[in-house]
């Protein structure tokens, strides 16, 4: 195994440790990772048979490199060539039932390997003399990598209920790693998921967003709905399983479209946000859902509803309030329109409208309508893409043409007052948006000489004087 320990670093830590007799291992994600093949993330854990603080300071003397001392932690971590290196002594831990923190105490390697969270990330390399190199897994964690399997060293009631954040661990380890969860420890998931409560809500949103950034999403997201964790850490979206049938209709089964789609988005686009907007998109339909007796199932305005409901449910998912929400807001709020234009003729001043409220966001808000057609009916699907195409040619040729994307008024509030001689007032703002509304209606160019010789027009006829000197 000496072949995944060949930077240097690993080295000068096996000469400092052999000289002050100290046994070292580099333990975790590092080994976990070298084994599998994926990418060196620059993080390094290594654990130390004595103090992680002591043997830290001499490394960075060594090395002459600062080193960042959490004594309440018990840990030290210093910077080398770009790599993290985190430095803890072997311990074991107890935990409280009220409680995710530790009581924390000396302990032997076995301890240390004990307290991990998964046998994959129990493994440890020695780094210490001849035994550098030498691979430490009690726990089979070899094994389970080969078996694409996610088990806990010990019982996985005790770890769960111990620390409850790594159920979600588990549930993400399992997606981004397209693992399976053992049996066992997923029927621990499923009787300890509400003790995921007194985790606080950021480090839950960590972890979900790692799901979400996982190829496949929806892995992850059975695994939550399955095991009951979701309805603690995300109850809206619970809401849309199931299927209701009244007089032999039924409707799509939404949690799993709103799967489908977030898969579907996965594959075009890493954006964690536009991954945001596919999970929102539908949120609203449970609180839309009507039966007409005529056309059977609806929905009808839960695009509007939904877009209110995004900023309450990313405070509750303690998500940021900033433009990253305001973005998925305007996506959710938007998601019908492409969809309506492919169904019908698409007009001009329809795509002017479209270009005009998404603006630079108009890209991810046709890759979201793309992936929102999950149907299965072959036939139906290559009409909607096709006609997708017809929609995304006149967005360009619209846009190239009349420039209304992130649209600015080519005749100012100001110019308006200095053209009649006004004041500031509403009378401003109804010119303002008349001529907004032909432009986009098309019976005027969306230019500065047109949109002020319709402004004066529309100011004469609302009995408006022009004033001497007009504004060029």
């Amino acid at each position: 195994m000496q072949e995944n320990l060949q930077h240097p670093i690993f080295q000068i830590i096996r000469r400092l440790a052999d000289q002050e007799q100290v046994e070292c291992y580099v333990i975790g994600g590092y080994v976990r990772d070298r084994i599998m093949g994926r990418p060196f993330k620059n993080d390094v854990d290594i654990v130390v048979l004595g103090s992680g603080i002591d043997f830290a300071t001499g490394l960075g003397e060594v090395l002459h490199a600062k080193v960042a001392v959490y004594k309440s932690f018990g840990t030290a971590m210093l910077v080398h060539e770009g790599i993290n290196i985190e430095f803890v002594g072997a311990r074991k831990e107890s935990y409280r039932s009220d409680s995710r923190n530790p009581i924390v105490e000396d302990g032997t390697l076995e301890d240390d390997q004990n307290r991990r969270d998964f046998t994959i990330n129990a493994m440890a390399y020695c780094l210490n003399g001849e035994r550098f190199g030498e691979l430490v897994d009690p726990f089979k964690g070899l094994e389970d990598i080969q078996n694409r399997i996610i088990r806990t060293p010990l019982d996985p009631h005790i770890t769960f209920s111990d620390d409850p954040l790594r159920m979600m661990r588990a549930i993400r380890f399992a997606t981004q790693l397209n693992f399976k969860i053992d049996i066992k420890a997923i029927q621990a998931i499923a009787e300890n998921a509400e003790r995921i409560k007194i985790i606080s809500k950021e480090r839950v949103a960590d972890e979900l967003n790692k799901i979400i950034l996982a190829k496949r999403p929806s892995v992850g997201f059975k695994y939550l709905f399955d095991t009951g964790l979701l309805k603690y850490i995300f109850p809206a979206m619970v809401e849309l399983h199931g299927v209701e049938i009244i007089n032999g209709k039924g409707h799509k089964d939404n949690f799993y479209h709103t799967l489908e789609v977030l898969d579907n988005v996965a594959e075009m686009s890493e954006d964690l946000w536009l991954r945001w907007a596919a999970i929102m998109h539908d949120i609203a339909k449970p609180a839309t859902k009507r039966f007409d007796k005529r056309v059977g199932w609806t929905f009808h305005g839960h695009e509007d509803r939904g877009a209110r409901m995004v900023p309450k449910l990313f405070a509750e998912l303690k998500l940021p309030l900033n433009d990253k929400m305001k973005f998925v807001q305007k996506l959710v709020q938007l998601h019908l329109r492409p969809i309506v234009l492919a169904q019908d003729i698409v007009t001009d001043s329809a795509v002017r409208r479209l270009l005009f409220e998404a603006g630079d966001d108009i890209d991810d808000l046709m890759l979201l309508c793309h992936a929102d057609v999950t149907t299965k009916n072959e036939f139906k699907k290559k009409k909607y893409r096709e006609n997708f195409e017809l929609v995304k040619q006149k967005l360009k040729d619209v846009e190239e043409r009349d420039q209304i994307r992130n649209w600015q008024p080519p005749v100012s509030g100001q110019d308006i007052m200095e053209l009649f001689d006004l004041s500031p007032g509403k009378v401003i703002g109804n010119i303002k948006n008349a001529m907004r509304e032909a432009i986009l209606e098309g019976e005027i160019a969306n230019t500065r000489e047109e949109a002020k010789a319709y402004v004066i027009q529309k100011g004469k006829d609302m009995g408006l004087t022009l004033k001497n000197n007009t504004v060029q």
